[in-house]
């Protein structure tokens, strides 16, 4: 497989999840979880990202969606740091500061093989249709654990739990698409004084 691509398989006893991903690609996104809500909020990162997604995830969801949502971050966050390879003229850092309606999100990230993850966020709700709420960070942990990046997310306002974590996904998709983005002026170089962008 040519480019920055990468195919990612799980398969366990609780979910059978099958990932593609283009980190150089128009946003097209095909998702499929179960979980019609993380479904609309998985499109959003490829199409606002301009990554090509393909998603497609079966999961103990007669218990809940946690074995889902989680390990659909796992598959993500390897893809990701496959697809992205030596970090080779990479800018490295995004950052995003995304309104929805009376939401205000603030998304920055490192790529710097150094998981961490800052999530500054009360949701008023438990649940939006079958999403658990709660879920959000467990996704976003996975994310940052397989993918090795720092992320800081930090809800500056909001009150519709909806806008909310729309708000997070969409600015998610902007600074990861900024992050991962060539800069053309940085070609074959690792963006670290170091040398290299691992622990």
């Amino acid at each position: 497989m040519g480019g920055r691509r990468a195919v990612v398989s799980r398969k366990t006893r609780e979910t059978d999840i099958e990932l593609e991903l283009n980190l150089d690609g128009q946003g097209n996104v095909e998702v499929d979880t179960g979980i019609p809500f993380f479904d609309h909020m998985l499109s959003m990162v490829g199409k606002h990202g301009l990554m090509d997604l393909k998603i497609k995830a079966e999961g103990d969801l007669e218990i809940d969606g946690h074995h889902t949502v989680e390990d659909v971050g796992i598959c993500f966050g390897q893809a990701l740091n496959q697809a992205i390879g030596d970090k080779k003229g990479i800018r490295r850092y995004g950052s995003s500061l995304m309104p929805m309606d009376e939401s205000l999100a603030l998304v920055a990230m490192d790529i710097s093989g150094r998981p961490y993850l800052v999530y500054d966020v009360d949701l008023p709700v438990e649940t939006i249709g079958s999403y658990d709420t709660a879920l959000t960070v467990e996704f976003l942990q996975a994310l940052v654990s397989t993918s090795g990046i720092t992320l800081h997310i930090k809800m500056l306002a909001g009150r519709n739990a909806h806008h909310m974590v729309e708000g997070i996904f969409k600015g998610l998709a902007r600074a990861l698409g900024e992050a991962v983005e060539i800069n053309p002026r940085a070609t074959g170089i690792i963006p670290s004084t170091k040398g290299l962008l691992e622990g």
